[in-house]
């Protein structure tokens, strides 16, 4: 057997890499995850136009990168190698275009190509002048052979992108909270695009369920189902629970009895909410917030709010079979609630955002020339430096969206352990100086996925860990096959 492991063990690593899951996030973040995000900003329209024109669009239609180049001092391009990039203090960078046209009352009226700045290239993915050499090949080119790769080049240093662990968005936890008004709290964070919203689902003394997310605080859950369009006291009681009825829904339907149209219901988050115009514009606007704040991972259209209704049903089943003790409470620690952040994820992240200071930057300079009774080409509007400094800045400070810190470091390579090491780190976003006990112990579902044994002393025990040796990390699958998939199992969807 001993013999066999060994031939196994050697098998797997000529076939496999440390950093092949993050390697393969990268390629995913290059291939559909920039395409995603330009397709959240695929429109923008101005507010201030020239006054001879009724409608304008400015429309962002397709983006891709090229292989790493370097544009010298007279002007001329060539493809750059990781190597020169160490030596002459660059960032090893892939030139990235796209496609924008203007659209005049309706109809194209220019349209070109340019370059909205440099992405980082992650060494050794399918957009790396690397992929694919042989080692021979990599000597050639001044690399070493067994480099792992998997980090990035900025301004000569090798950085390496930290994976983050994190609670899994768009899933409902119930837990025991320590304090509060609640015996049972339920919890969940809807992600879509640049949002994550927290949703809260208690149950008060007085027996009513109430559901919290952005500004909409504690409301009743059966108004909200009942704005959502699920207007019949039957359906709701029977999408809860087919097959047996829960008192405390009853409870609840009774109290809101007397709400029975979506109008109505509306109106009354809007004034419990304090929004205090005319009914039309309260009912508007409330709408508004429900499609795009309220379960946002589920779409933000109209006739989504229907299965938004169904998933609060859902959610309201589960607290209710936990607050009886009938399932128990969820483990925040436990891995199948946990999601890993890699470095096409956090690339992804850093691009939404200075994507949208882009557009920010291109409408403030468009709308200030129409004021001056200009009317420009957006080509010369748009600033490809602004882009690129903002991700090499966090590239090379560490500091990420939402003020977190350490996000990128600097990869330690005092030997060659120690830098595979710094590859596979995962942490933990929870604050070191607070105790957190439970989040720093070892949890059994860590077997196999995390290493039981190399985590700092001290006050980051625990919150930093390392990924084991022969742990791979799965991508994000794609919903529609799933469905399909399940389809085929005997699966009856609502509608």
């Amino acid at each position: 057997m001993y013999k066999y492991g060994k031939t196994l063990i050697r098998k797997y690593f000529d076939e496999q890499s440390f950093v092949d899951s993050d390697i393969e996030s990268f390629n995913n973040f290059m291939e559909k995850e920039l395409n995603n995000i330009l397709e959240e900003n695929h429109e923008i329209v101005p507010t201030i136009i020239p006054h001879n024109i009724d409608d304008f669009k400015i429309r962002l239609d397709k983006i891709w990168a090229v292989k790493p180049e370097i544009t010298e001092a007279d002007g001329s391009k060539r493809d750059i190698f990781p190597v020169e990039a160490r030596l002459r203090k660059l960032t090893y960078s892939a030139p990235t275009f796209i496609e924008v046209s203007a659209h005049i009352n309706g109809v194209q009226r220019e349209s070109f190509t340019t370059q909205i700045g440099n992405i980082p290239i992650m060494l050794k993915s399918r957009w790396c002048h690397l992929h694919g050499l042989s080692k021979e090949e990599l000597v050639e080119k001044g690399e070493d052979p067994n480099e792992p790769g998997g980090y990035f080049i900025i301004n000569g240093t090798e950085k390496v992108l930290i994976t983050i662990e994190d609670l899994a968005s768009n899933k409902f936890l119930v837990e025991k909270p320590s304090s509060g008004a609640s015996e049972y709290v339920g919890k969940m964070f809807s992600e879509y695009g640049s949002f994550k919203i927290p949703h809260t689902l208690d149950k008060l003394k007085d027996g009513i369920f109430y559901l919290t997310f952005t500004r909409v605080r504690r409301i009743p859950a059966i108004v909200v189902i009942k704005a959502l369009g699920l207007l019949k006291d039957e359906e709701i009681t029977r999408l809860v629970s087919e097959d047996r009825q829960f008192d405390e829904v009853i409870i609840n339907l009774i109290e809101f009895a007397s709400i029975k149209t979506e109008e109505e219901a509306l109106d009354y988050i809007a004034k419990k909410i304090g929004i205090t115009q005319s009914k039309e514009v309260r009912t508007e606007r409330m709408q508004e917030i429900l499609d795009k704040y309220l379960l946002p991972h589920l779409g933000i259209k109209k006739e989504d709010r229907i299965f938004k209704a169904y998933n609060l049903c859902k959610m309201l089943k589960k607290f209710l079979r936990v607050s009886r003790e009938e399932l128990p409470v969820d483990d925040k620690d436990h891995y199948m609630n946990k999601k890993l952040k890699l470095a096409g994820d956090l690339l992804g992240d850093l691009l939404r955002l200075n994507l949208k200071v882009l557009i920010g930057d291109l409408l403030y300079n468009f709308q200030r020339m129409v004021k001056r009774g200009k009317f420009p080409t957006i080509k010369n509007l748009i600033r490809d430096k602004l882009l690129t400094q903002r991700i090499y800045s966090s590239m090379a400070t560490g500091t990420w969206v939402s003020g977190r810190k350490g996000i990128s470091q600097r990869i330690q390579r005092l030997n060659y352990l120690e830098m595979l090491s710094h590859l596979q780190r995962v942490v933990s976003p929870l604050s070191a100086s607070q105790e957190n006990f439970e989040a720093r112990e070892l949890h059994s579902t860590h077997l196999g996925r995390l290493c039981p044994i190399e985590t700092p002393e001290g006050t980051n025990i625990g919150l930093r860990k390392n990924l084991s040796l022969l742990c791979t990390i799965s991508k994000e699958s794609e919903e529609n096959e799933i469905i399909k998939q399940c389809k085929s199992f005997g699966l009856k969807t609502i509608r």
